[in-house]
């Protein structure tokens, strides 16, 4: 069997390693439907999130109704966004505006709203326990 140079099977190893993803290397998202509707109009929810991994929370709601939406947490960095369909700027950006969210929604659709760390805490792998309670109402 001949020798390869060295470079060569380096080369050989790093394209294995670049071209195949292991199941650890992915970032876990937890996704929830919530259910608001007029007989349940609130549903609290606790959580942990650690590093990269993020919680997703589908809502349905209709334009005009009030969407209500709080996060404690242990953790200084866990915020969460809130996305609207279609849109690619997010409804609300958590790191700017805060833990706490309440406004009429401006049309029907989906809402998500993403519980996440900043990248301060996810690069340092930190854990935040949480606890979230969305409310709609009319």
């Amino acid at each position: 069997m001949p020798r390869r140079p060295l470079s060569l099977r380096a080369s050989l190893l790093l394209a294995a390693l670049v071209f195949t993803t292991p199941a650890w290397s992915a970032d876990p998202v937890h996704k929830e439907n919530v259910e608001l509707t007029a007989g349940k109009s609130a549903h609290s929810v606790k959580g942990k999130i650690k590093g990269y991994a993020t919680a997703e929370y589908t809502v349905t709601g209709k334009a005009g109704q009030t969407l209500s939406v709080k996060l404690k947490t242990n953790q200084p960095s866990n915020y969460f966004n809130i996305r609207q369909p279609g849109q690619e700027e997010a409804l609300f950006i958590g790191s700017a505006s805060g833990n706490s969210y309440q406004a009429k929604l401006p049309a029907d659709g989906e809402y998500t709203v993403q519980v996440y760390l900043m990248r301060n805490a996810a690069r340092r792998n930190a854990v935040a326990n949480y606890s979230l309670e969305m409310r709609l109402r009319d």
